[in-house]
C-alpha cells in the first residue's frame, strides 16, 4: 500500500494528470478559434469547406481543407500561446547570465581547495 501511495502522490503524475487534464480542455477552445477563422474566411471567400474539390475525378478537397484547418491551428497556436508565453516567461523567469568562456567556477574552486590542501601537506 505504502507503494502505491507513494505512485500516485508522486509530484510528476500529478502534475502530468494536471497537463492532460488542462490539454484536452484547451484544445476545445483551439478548436474553437480555428472554426471561427474558418466561419470568417467562408464570409469574405465562399464557403471554406473544399471536400467536394475534385479536379480531374481526384478528390482533394478535403486534405485542402484539412491544411487549410492545420495552418490555422499552427497560427493560432503561435501567436496566442507560445508567443505571448515566451514574453511572459522571459519577463518574468529572466534567463541567469551564462557564465564566461573558460573554465567553470565550481573546477575553479575545487582546483583551489586541492592546492590548499597540497600545500598543507607538504609545508
Amino acid at each position: 500500500m505504502e507503494g502505491f501511495k507513494n505512485f500516485i502522490l508522486r509530484g510528476n503524475l500529478v502534475e502530468l494528470a494536471v497537463a492532460f487534464i488542462m490539454g484536452g480542455a484547451f484544445a476545445t477552445v483551439v478548436d474553437a478559434t480555428v472554426k471561427l477563422i474558418m466561419d470568417l474566411i467562408g464570409k469574405v471567400g465562399g464557403t471554406p469547406n473544399f471536400s467536394s474539390y475534385t479536379p480531374g475525378g481526384v478528390s482533394v478537397g478535403a486534405w485542402i481543407t484539412a491544411v487549410i484547418g492545420f495552418l490555422i491551428l499552427a497560427a493560432v497556436v503561435y501567436f496566442l500561446i507560445v508567443t505571448p508565453y515566451t514574453k511572459a516567461k522571459e519577463r518574468l523567469f529572466p534567463a541567469e547570465p551564462v557564465a564566461e568562456e573558460g573554465t567553470p567556477e565550481d573546477i575553479v574552486l575545487l582546483t583551489e581547495i586541492r592546492d590548499a590542501l597540497q600545500a598543507g601537506r607538504h609545508p
